[in-house]
């Protein structure tokens, strides 16, 4: 019974072996470099040669809006205030009347400061045909010459009162002028801080603010390096100096690229020695009012001269490690890495400062697919001069 089992045994030992050799024997050789995984044609890519084209590369700082123009709105005469005549946060134009004081203390005075202009008016009229007849009886001898001298003094003082009394009226006038508060400038109005019936103090009572929003300035800073690049770009432009009027664009947070068109009008006169940075003000037109003060924003600034760029999409470029690299595909489908250096971002490509020349042919979608030393199948298509990419 036991030599049975042995024999057994060795039976199916000796049938393993053999079922394992035809397997190794029989089973279909490996992929070729160049096939598909399963012995197919080599596999199909996208292809196309990179944007060429001239480009100005562009850099991009953050900074924060504010008004050209910030007001504090006081009352310039003490009074109780009657009426507002605005709505809180209004658009108002420049000479609109915002507030009203009460008038009535100001147009008593105006009546009393015209009523003593009427009386010196009168009494110098007196004091020049008396001054008139003292000097007809001094020249005839009858009135002595220090009454005449009297009678020209009080003449002329009398003329002295007229000057001030005029001075008087003009000022009561002013005060009652004062009584209507109007809008310094043009611009978006804030709440009103104080209501009907209450006593307004002369220039100290904050009433309400005013900020213009047309134009609107847009503060940023730059660095050393952007800023010695800026002026080399400026003076070209400008041989008797200064950056203010280079173009730039701006856009909001929720903005996909900055497409609002403005200049610099301004550059600090110093760096910052805390920061090395630079402070920099461009102005833009800002006529739907939506460029608000206090809203941060992207400032894209030329950082370059005119170029002949080479331009590919962000999907045709590898990662390994540090370094960035495309498929290069030969006309006969073989594709070699090629090793570039990508820039910033232009009408939706990437910049390729080095490694390629623009001829090359290129895997633009299906990198996954792509092995070193393999093969792949074209499938030619043309990039466009401007793109969109896919929002994600």
């Amino acid at each position: 019974m036991r030599r049975l089992l042995f024999y057994f045994g060795v039976l199916i030992f000796v049938g393993l072996i053999g079922g394992g050799y035809w397997y190794l024997t029989r089973r279909p050789p490996p992929p070729q470099a160049g096939m598909g995984m399963m012995g197919g044609p080599p596999p199909p890519v996208s292809v196309a040669k990179p944007v060429v084209k001239p480009i100005t590369e562009q850099d991009e700082f953050v900074g924060r809006f504010e008004a050209t123009a910030v007001v504090e709105v006081r009352a310039r005469v003490s009074g109780f205030l009657e009426t507002v005549g605005f709505q809180d946060g209004a658009i108002v134009n420049q000479g609109d009347v915002l507030f009203q004081i009460d008038r009535r203390p100001y147009v008593n005075a105006v009546n009393q400061a015209q009523a003593q202009v009427t009386a010196t008016q009168t009494r110098i009229e007196f004091l020049r045909t008396d001054l008139q007849r003292a000097d007809r009886l001094a020249n005839q001898g009858v009135a002595a010459e220090r009454t005449r001298d009297e009678r020209r003094q009080s003449f002329q003082v009398a003329q002295s009162e007229i000057n001030g009394a005029r001075a008087a009226l003009d000022q009561a006038r002013l005060d009652l002028a004062f009584t209507e508060i109007r809008a310094p400038i043009g611009g978006r109005i804030s709440r009103k801080l104080v209501s009907e019936g209450n006593l307004v103090s002369a220039n100290q009572t904050l009433l309400t603010t005013i900020v213009s929003i047309d134009p609107i300035h847009f503060y940023f800073d730059i660095d050393e390096r952007s800023f010695l690049a800026y002026s080399r770009m400026a003076n070209q432009m400008r041989p008797n100096g200064g950056n203010a009027g280079l173009p730039v664009l701006v856009g909001l947070a929720t903005d996909r690229e900055p497409t609002r068109p403005g200049h610099l009008d301004f550059l600090d006169n110093r760096l910052d020695p805390a920061s090395g940075t630079m402070r920099v003000r461009a102005v833009f037109p800002n006529p739907d009012g939506l460029l608000t003060p206090g809203l941060f924003g992207r400032v894209r600034v030329p950082g370059s001269d005119p170029y002949n760029g080479v331009l590919i999409p962000d999907e045709a470029i590898g990662t390994d490690q540090d370094r960035r690299f495309v498929w290069v595909v030969a006309a006969d489908g073989a594709v070699r890495p090629q090793v570039i250096r990508p820039g910033p971002r232009i009408d939706g490509y990437r910049v390729v400062r080095s490694g390629l020349t623009g001829e090359e042919t290129i895997v633009i979608s299906g990198l996954q697919r792509v092995r070193p030393g393999g093969r792949v199948t074209p499938q030619p298509t043309e990039l466009p001069p401007v793109r969109t990419p896919p929002r994600s």
